[in-house]
């Protein structure tokens, strides 16, 4: 995107160009090899499952927050990852190369 198309979409007053490069900056992570991972609406295993992503899955990581501790693949946790609205996994099963927070936190 050049810097004239940036200047083009805010002179037409939308926003479009902002959220292309917001969604760009966007960095996807893999699930843990062999695992088909519950996704839940909230940051613990006592929020309800709103769906299983398959085997070898990548998902993106908006923000993170802290929530029930897990042992996982990639060690003991108690980060969750926000993956879309609503949408969280335990960092434990994400291949994030870090034992700590990778995104900002969620409000």
């Amino acid at each position: 995107m050049s810097v004239d198309r940036v200047e083009e979409a805010e002179s037409a007053g939308t926003s479009e160009a902002v959220a292309t490069a917001a969604a760009a900056a966007v960095t996807y992570y893999s699930i843990a090899p062999g695992v088909r991972l519950n996704v839940r609406s909230g940051p613990g295993t006592g929020y309800s499952i709103v769906r299983v992503l398959p085997e070898g899955s990548k998902v993106p990581i908006y923000c993170q927050t802290p929530g029930t501790t897990i042992t996982g693949p990639y060690g003991t946790s108690n980060i969750w990852d926000n993956i879309a609205s609503g949408e969280y996994v335990s960092d434990s099963y994400v291949h994030t190369g870090s034992d700590g927070y990778v995104a900002s936190r969620c409000s």
